[in-house]
């Protein structure tokens, strides 16, 4: 899998980001440790929730 960046995030909405969080997980649970798609699926997902946590606080 590649890695979803910040930039990618931020055009995309809420239910969007939530979505594409529930598929990256499954890709994490499907992948092999030690492997890129393994720490491109955990970096993505750390992506994704911070970028859902930075609208929780966004006026």
């Amino acid at each position: 899998m590649k890695l979803i960046t910040q930039f990618e995030l931020a055009a995309k909405s809420k239910t969007e980001l939530h979505a594409l969080l529930r598929e990256v997980f499954n890709e994490l649970a499907r992948s092999n440790p030690d492997t890129h798609q393994r720490r491109n699926a955990l970096a993505s997902i750390e992506n994704i929730q911070r970028e859902i946590g930075s609208r929780a606080f966004a006026l």
